[in-house]
């Protein structure tokens, strides 16, 4: 984190000095993190005021950037108050637990531990009893099987001293293909226990056993509400498990990743949907498969069944369904009247018919994603334009969606999220975009090829209502932008702080000292917190350079793989981050954020 030179004496310092210290930290109690920590080093009297309000911080969210062992210590050493805590561990080690393991602590979130290893868990237990909720994603090292069972064995022991969980979450990276051995896991949750993601588990032992003596038998499970797996295959045998055993479930999500296509006996059939319907409290059911897979055996009919015992649904996922067409999928439309979320991957028979007569049947749909469906065409744009609640619309790698579509879309008063990865949008639709009231905050322009300067210069021209809300954009694959639409969106974007540029060829150092320019944030301005560069190409090997103070304040995340600044840049890399401890530099072209495989990071 960037802080203000030191100042040495002088008229401010003597004045912040004579203001009482608990109105002090009460002001700076006040201000994000950044900001507290930026204030720290103007003068002695806002060091210890910043040291104290830190101290007395009950909740904070540090997932937005991985800080190091010794910032966390700096930050939470002294705090004996918070109860809140989201953790980027990327760049923490075990000797870190001293620092975020607190009696306190109410929730817990723990992401991409690379440096624990299945100690942590027998740590929490003795250091956390509080916890209510607890999530953890952790990359799994050495040898599977032994690695698996000292994980189990160390959660069955964090379970007994976090006896008051009631929303556990363990997801883990393995460098292997399979699944974690979770032995006598069901046993051994908590009577508290409502919420519970499993990441992956096979399914085998996901399927809930029945103890010997079940007059006696404290059956903790019982209470589950939401349950989430990600298995090696979805059997009609494992819902039925699940379904019988768990009558007060609510939420219900699963995914697989089969490794060859699954047989008829062990796979995911129109029994499997049939066994869900007598779920009539179901409100938000996920069924998605790797796409390398399909489920074969559910059709038309499994659909049907679903939606007619399922009609509470308010959210649904359905992924990899290859034989399911537009009577299948209008049935949970239509049945379900209280649907906020619909969500399709990977559907190869479905098609606009699906999406006819929206008005009257979907009028609470607020969120729709509809990916890689690749019979779709501006008609469902159309019809989608009708649901005046519509907020999230996802149509990723639908490539048949057109201008016309697009100048639907841009009727939609609510809409704050939009991805048109791959769509066959022109110039002519962007500027459509550009006259919308919607206050679009995320726009996703990936792989539309057709898009040009003029498309990007007239949606973000001065004034209009997307480029004053606009604050996360993905550019990346657009062959024709260059810098002329970097400046317009330097000038008009404010408050843009996640840019894709991934793989802009003719992106040059021009438009990234734009971008990072300490006049830009003179202006107001908000400050871009993460940057993905990969394989542009146009910025020379010295473009590292560009990132020095005072320059791009406040940075998190920088994406510079493939790039011609990497084979020349390690020595500047390092200086770089020592220089500037709150940014993480990939190399490994990552998307942004490195979400995906975190775990092989270099």
């Amino acid at each position: 984190m960037e802080k203000k030179p030191h100042v040495d004496g002088g008229a401010p310092a003597e004045l912040v000095e004579r203001l009482p210290q608990a109105l002090l930290v009460d002001i700076l109690s006040r201000l994000d993190l950044y900001s507290l920590c930026s204030a720290a080093p103007v003068c002695r009297t806002l060091n210890s005021s910043a040291s104290q309000a830190l101290s007395s911080i009950s909740s904070l969210d540090l997932s937005g950037f991985s800080p190091t062992v010794q910032i966390l210590s700096r930050i939470l050493g002294g705090n004996n108050a918070i109860q809140s805590l989201a953790l980027d561990c990327s760049r923490l080690d075990y000797t870190s637990i001293n620092d975020f393991a607190k009696e306190p602590l109410i929730e817990l979130s723990l992401l991409k531990c690379s440096e624990f290893s299945s100690s942590i868990f027998a740590a929490i237990g003795e250091r956390c009893p509080n916890l209510r909720q607890f999530s953890l994603d952790m990359a799994l090292h050495g040898k599977r099987k032994d690695a698996s069972i000292a994980v189990n064995n160390a959660i069955i022991q964090m379970l007994k001293g976090c006896s008051q969980l009631e929303s556990l979450s363990l997801k883990f990276q393995l460098q292997y293909p399979g699944t974690v051995y979770f032995n006598s896991f069901w046993l051994a949750l908590p009577k508290t226990i409502k919420a519970l993601i499993l990441q992956p588990v096979s399914n085998r032992q996901a399927r809930i056993p029945m103890p010997a003596n079940t007059q006696n038998a404290a059956l903790n499970y019982v209470g589950l509400r939401s349950l989430s797996l990600v298995l090696d295959v979805i059997t009609d045998e494992l819902i039925l498990s699940l379904t019988s055993n768990l009558p007060n479930l609510t939420e219900l999500c699963l995914e697989d990743n089969p490794p060859e296509q699954p047989t008829l006996h062990e796979d995911l059939t129109n029994n499997g949907l049939q066994f869900l319907s007598f779920c009539h409290n179901l409100i938000r059911l996920y069924l998605t498969r790797d796409k390398q897979w399909t489920f074969q055996r559910v059709n038309d009919m499994g659909m049907l069944l679903l939606a007619e015992g399922c009609r509470k649904l308010e959210s649904v996922r359905f992924g990899g369904f290859s034989k399911v067409t537009d009577a299948g999928y209008a049935s949970v439309i239509h049945s379900c009247k209280n649907l906020k979320r619909f969500e399709v991957t990977h559907a190869l028979f479905l098609s606009d018919l699906a999406f006819h007569d929206l008005a009257n049947s979907a009028s609470s749909l607020a969120e729709v994603r509809l990916m890689s469906c690749n019979l779709l065409t501006s008609e469902t744009a159309v019809s989608l334009s009708s649901c005046r609640r519509l907020g999230v619309l996802d149509l990723s790698v639908c490539r048949s969606i057109a201008d016309s579509g697009l100048v639907s879309i841009s009727e939609l008063q609510n809409l704050t999220t939009l991805d048109l990865e791959g769509a066959d949008i022109t110039d002519a639709g962007l500027s459509a975009l550009g006259n919308t009231s919607s206050p679009i905050s995320s726009l996703c322009l990936r792989g539309c090829k057709r898009i040009t300067d003029n498309g990007i210069c007239q949606m973000f021209h001065a004034n209009t209502t997307i480029s004053s809300n606009i604050s996360t954009l993905d550019l990346g694959y657009l062959p024709r932008v260059t810098d002329r639409a970097i400046k317009v969106i330097s000038e008009s974007c404010k408050r843009i702080t996640k840019l894709c540029l991934r793989s802009c060829f003719f992106i040059t150092a021009t438009s990234i000292t734009r971008l990072g320019s300490a006049d830009r944030f003179a202006n107001g301005a908000s400050v871009i917190r993460m940057l993905d560069l990969t394989h542009c190409n146009g910025i020379s090997a010295d473009g590292l350079r560009l990132f020095d103070r005072p320059y791009f304040r406040g940075l998190h995340w920088l994406g510079i793989g493939s790039t011609r600044m990497v084979p020349r840049g390690n020595g500047r890399i390092v200086e770089l981050l020592a220089e500037r401890p709150g940014l993480q530099i990939c190399k490994d072209s990552c998307e942004m954020g490195c979400k995906n495989e975190w775990q092989y990071h270099s």
